[in-house]
């Protein structure tokens, strides 16, 4: 801006600067002055008096200030702070001006992942086949250990957790007794052998909570109860399974149908899942997902009733393998559902890439009786 311009006298509308003395050979008052000197000149609209800092508490920090350039064409000039002109400092601090984006590479396209360590998954697992393989053809009595050591694990961790997460002290003493009785019972006595331990084991759940304060008792002793319904009472159908004189080829059967139907279920559902099955309680489900678990179960029924069975039949084998995937997919929603009530992503940590034992029986425990039941209706209990 020239010197001139400063000395311009003030007319009603205009701004001039008051802090510069008048300037020789300034133009006259009054519409005829220089046109030069007044395109130094804008006018100024009435603008509010707004204190800077936005409130009363504030007023002591001086006159108001404006926190923008004064018209909508001029350019704000940078303080030294590297504000622009008429801003507080503070006001910069707290109201920054948005800085351009800058043009970002384009996001790399990002692979499926299973969530899992599929290595130390596939290890376990053919580490687990290779025990189970070897206890249930050598020597069945072995096999029924393994049963109820599994059952004691898989108590342990369920209580364990539910002491973490919901403060529930289920009694794990007579839970870990009884729940091996059962199994052992299941195997000698058969369904009635079963029941009656079942029925001992919760009593004993009842009588040994009765050693501590009676707060929380209720909730206690019920975990208790369902806990020995939940684990050990549905492992002594694979007991049971195994009395038969082709007892370890229908257990087997059991265990094939089961693992066969959990690794369609994620074949199919990793590769084409799209629509979900459950999303409020398991969102990794999906109905391709469900689709791939019968499939592949009911043809690998088909398969063992043709060929492992004693007088079984293919068409049974297929009634067999839907059963299997409906009651194999039920169990492991039911097993998310209780993790989601706890707030875990896992039971345990003792099988790596896996999880707990727990992560494991999900859905083999409602599975056992179902696979049971249609043996018995297939091709009799003998």
């Amino acid at each position: 801006m020239n010197d001139s311009s400063w000395g311009a006298p003030p007319q009603a509308g205009y701004w001039v600067p008051s802090d510069r003395g008048p300037v020789q050979g300034a133009a006259p008052a009054g519409p005829a002055y220089d046109a030069h000197n007044a395109q130094q000149t804008r006018p100024m609209p009435i603008v509010p008096d707004v204190p800077a800092y936005g409130g009363d508490q504030d007023d002591d920090r001086g006159a108001a200030r404006l926190g923008g350039p004064l018209f909508r064409d001029d350019t704000p000039q940078t303080s030294s702070y590297g504000t622009p002109e008429g801003t507080s400092y503070r006001t910069a601090q707290q109201n920054p001006e948005p800085m351009p984006d800058a043009p970002q590479p384009a996001p790399a396209p990002q692979k499926k992942s299973a969530g899992r360590d599929l290595g130390a998954a596939i290890g376990v697992g053919v580490g687990l086949g290779a025990v189970i393989i070897a206890s249930l053809f050598v020597v069945k009595a072995v096999f029924v250990g393994v049963i109820a050591v599994a059952v004691v694990v898989g108590l342990w961790e369920l209580t364990s957790r539910l002491q973490e997460r919901k403060a529930i002290k289920a009694p794990l003493v007579p839970l870990a007794v009884g729940g091996a009785a059962m199994v052992v019972a299941g195997y000698v006595r058969g369904a009635e052998g079963a029941w009656v331990a079942m029925a001992l084991t919760a009593l004993a759940v009842l009588v040994w909570r009765m050693t501590e304060p009676p707060e929380g008792y209720l909730k206690d002793v019920t975990a208790g109860v369902f806990a020995a319904f939940y684990i050990p009472f549905l492992a002594t159908f694979v007991a049971m399974m195994l009395t038969a004189d082709d007892g370890a080829r229908r257990v087997l059967t059991f265990l094939l149908l089961a693992v066969v139907s959990d690794t369609g279920a994620y074949a199919v559902g990793w590769r084409f899942g799209r629509h979900k099955l459950a999303p409020r309680i398991s969102p990794g489900k999906t109905r391709e997902g469900l689709l791939g678990a019968v499939t592949f179960a009911m043809a690998a029924g088909a398969l063992c009733l043709e060929f492992l069975i004693d007088d079984g039949t293919w068409w049974q084998g297929l009634l067999l393998g839907l059963a299997v995937a409906a009651s194999a997919t039920l169990g492991d929603l039911g097993e998310s559902m209780i993790k989601r009530d706890l707030g875990i992503k896992d039971m345990g940590t003792l099988l790596p890439g896996h999880g707990g034992i727990m992560d494991r029986l999900d859905s083999l425990l409602p599975t056992a009786p179902v696979v049971w039941l249609l043996m018995v209706l297939f091709v009799g209990s003998a």
